[in-house]
């Protein structure tokens, strides 16, 4: 059974690079705290709970690919604005001093829900917001998954991108588009970065 993705077209490809405009899509979004394993699967559990029924009607939500993750910064006393800018490098382990950071988890909603129709969550932690279309630069790896390898991937779109003269608006987002028990040669992983038009 295939499961949906948000819709784009490709703009531009090379290699493993791709320039993508996407059409208007709904996010079901959670912010969590810990490293990127743990806040991975605490935001999973807690927006899966949403679309499998905890919700104001008890409806099922078909599950979409991906389920992205994209960095907001270190834990800190204060809150952190969702627009302020942050470094996906700020969860390097290695780094003295960091316990924990602040991860947005989010899944895309099925398109045939508007924000009207879409069932409103039980768990306020998850929130349901419209995105208008957007274009992305993209690339696209397979294999397992950690810190550093999101880190080395990011780089390298980061690179594609100054090579192109594409502006960077907002942080990188790391989309997992498998289930766990994928073998890792199959599993499909994209970094993904907002761009200027």
């Amino acid at each position: 059974m295939a499961i949906e993705e948000p819709q784009y077209s490709v703009i531009e490809k090379s290699d493993l690079f791709e320039l993508r405009a996407y059409a208007p899509f709904i996010l079901a979004e959670v912010q969590v705290e810990g490293d990127l394993d743990s806040a991975s699967s605490q935001g999973f559990r807690l927006i899966a709970a949403y679309i499998f029924g905890k919700n104001q009607v008890s409806d099922k939500i078909s599950m979409t690919a991906p389920v992205t993750i994209e960095s907001k910064g270190e834990v800190a006393s204060q809150k952190i604005a969702m627009t302020a800018p942050v470094t996906i490098e700020a969860s390097n382990p290695q780094d003295k001093g960091i316990k924990k950071e602040v991860w947005m988890v989010s899944f895309v909603m099925p398109s045939e829900y508007t924000l009207a129709t879409l069932p409103k969550p039980l768990d306020s932690k998850v929130q349901i917001r419209q995105i208008s279309a957007e274009k992305k630069a993209v690339i696209t790896f397979s294999g397992r998954y950690n810190e550093d390898t999101v880190l080395e991937k990011t780089k390298d779109l980061e690179d594609w991108m100054k090579s192109k003269n594409l502006q960077a608006i907002g942080e990188p987002q790391f989309a997992r588009y498998n289930p766990p028990w994928t073998l890792p040669f199959m599993r499909r992983n994209e970094i993904m970065i907002r761009v200027r038009d």
